[in-house]
């Protein structure tokens, strides 16, 4: 396909695909979508080889979150019946940290559910992150509390973290849909207090909660423009007793057309297959490591995920290996100079832009203005499954050993 062709080549080149040629991928057939992993995986592996890379998740605070957000089996109203703690102590969290570390994980992310935190809970947070690197000094380690008030990003890096999380999750013109009680303003504001103050930006999206081709397009066009390091691709897991419990809109082949989009239009970030892979992807999570450079491994925050050793066969089984601990991540042209990564000259964004595209438009506008040739259909959906979806009921929080 002349298509794929096209994107290879602006892939290598870090240059930006036009919205047409994203939503194009989007609207590929399943008879394509060989080929169409197969090109974006070219764009994987220059950038990214054969390696993945894990991640591990620690849940610091469980459930009892103010904020709405539709998605969330730990939102307000909630009747998901997962597990509630409040704040794990830094001995607690550390050994909970150790599991997916001894599995093989570089990176150690600290979630806690909440709007964001206060300066108490950057204390405390900033007390785990001193007592997980005193044991593990090579760990990276990467935040994720909520949005962020002034000062706060920089009094966690003076800590030692190394990057904060903060998922953008779907298009500016949709998440007003999604949740009511922050803004998609208020988490560009948080990503970019992180940048400045020096931490590795990471920030993703969610798929899945009924968006449309152009609202997916939107959203990984609007993470190019913020320039995170690390992109995290979700797939809703569509919790009972939250509002989105019957949208089930996601096929195995949707989900592996949504990561070769992002990879595309974001060639030379980190990828991560994140929340929701086991149970829309299934038996194709092999497929996916072509287009994605790293995953989360075991469990996540309040649901059960495949079993870290599974993970890990699965690698091996593809043709992949394990990123070890020395070695960097990101290619050499972001890896240097700084967490967020350096860009030479006027090459900044995920990529080079003509024109000096990235971070020109007014009110935080995407990359890209060219319409698309035809609409992209609507994925089929899928009848509801909700057997696929496991409270988690070990590790953080818990006396029982975690799946690492």
């Amino acid at each position: 396909m002349d298509l794929l062709n096209t994107l290879v080549d602006k892939g290598l080149r870090r240059e930006t695909p036009t919205r047409a040629e994203a939503l194009a991928v989007l609207a590929t057939t399943d008879d394509e979508l060989l080929d169409v992993v197969a090109a974006a995986g070219k764009v994987r592996r220059h950038w990214f080889g054969r390696r993945v890379k894990l991640n591990y998740l620690v849940n610091l605070k469980s459930g009892l979150c103010p904020e709405d957000c539709s998605y969330c089996s730990q939102r307000l109203g909630s009747k998901a019946d997962i597990l509630k703690y409040t704040w794990l102590k830094p001995d607690e969290a550390s050994q909970a940290a150790a599991a997916g570390l001894a599995g093989g994980a570089k990176r150690v992310c600290l979630v806690a559910s909440g709007r964001g935190p206060t300066d108490r809970d950057v204390d405390r947070v900033s007390d785990t992150i001193k007592a997980i690197k005193e044991q593990n000094e090579d760990v990276e380690v990467c935040a994720c509390l909520g949005l962020l008030s002034d000062g706060q990003a920089e009094r966690l890096r003076e800590a030692g973290a190394d990057a904060y999380n903060h998922n953008l999750n779907t298009s500016e013109s949709t998440y007003g849909e999604i949740t009511t009680t922050h803004t998609y303003a208020d988490r560009v504001d948080t990503v970019r207090k992180a940048h400045a103050a020096g931490l590795s930006a990471c920030s993703g999206l969610i798929a899945g909660m009924g968006e449309t081709d152009e609202d997916l397009v939107d959203v990984v066009f609007s993470l190019r423009e913020l320039d995170p390091d690390s992109v995290p691709v979700n797939f809703l897991i569509p919790f009972e007793g939250t509002p989105l419990a019957e949208e089930w809109n996601l096929t195995p082949q949707r989900c592996l057309r949504i990561l070769a989009m992002a990879r595309f239009v974001c060639p030379d970030v980190e990828m991560r297959i994140a929340g929701g892979r086991e149970v829309h992807l299934r038996t194709m999570q092999p497929l996916a490591l072509h287009l994605a450079n790293s995953i989360f491994l075991g469990d996540y925050l309040t649901s059960e995920g495949q079993a870290g050793k599974a993970d890990l066969e699965m690698i091996a089984d593809a043709g992949f290996e394990v990123e070890g601990a020395g070695e960097v991540t990101l290619p050499e042209h972001r890896a240097g100079g700084g967490a967020c990564g350096s860009h030479d000259g006027a090459e900044a964004g995920c990529g080079s832009h003509e024109g000096g595209g990235c971070g020109s438009h007014e009110g935080g506008g995407v990359c890209g203005t060219a319409p698309a040739s035809a609409p992209a259909p609507a994925a089929s959906a899928e009848e509801p499954r909700p057997g696929l979806v496991a409270v988690r009921r070990r590790g953080a929080g818990t006396d029982l050993a975690p799946n690492a």
